[in-house]
This record gives C-alpha cells, sequence and structure tokens, in this order.
C-alpha cells in the first residue's frame, strides 16, 4: 500500500488491472477505465496472465485536516 499528497487520475490504457484499498475493496479495472483519488492508501495488483498499461497524472495537494 501507498499514498501520495497528490490528486491522482489513472487511465488504463490496455489490459486489466486490480485496485486494493486500505479497507480490503478491490475493483478491478478494464481498458478506457479512469480512476481519481486524492491521497487514498492503494495498492495495483496485476492478477491476469498479460501486461497492463496505465497512465497516471499525478496534481500536488495539500492535505485538509
Amino acid at each position: 500500500m501507498h499514498r501520495t499528497c497528490s490528486v491522482d487520475y489513472n487511465i488504463v490504457l490496455d489490459g486489466s488491472i486490480w485496485l486494493e484499498l486500505d479497507d480490503g475493496n478491490e475493483t478491478m479495472l478494464n481498458q478506457g477505465d479512469v480512476v481519481i483519488q486524492q491521497a487514498t492508501r492503494h495498492a495495483w495488483r496485476n492478477k491476469g496472465d498479460r501486461p497492463a498499461t496505465m497512465a497516471f497524472v499525478l496534481v500536488g495537494a495539500s492535505e485538509s485536516r
């Protein structure tokens, strides 16, 4: 698991990949899917038998507490 102080735009360009959140929820993402998250503890898992290609855009942000 990791997290960044940023707003992240994650785009699946090819293949499929799983997004796992720190509460145990897992979501399978496929080509064309987009995830937007801010400072979320998460992990990426490729459970398939072929590579997944993704594009990531991270925009710096500060956490509000």
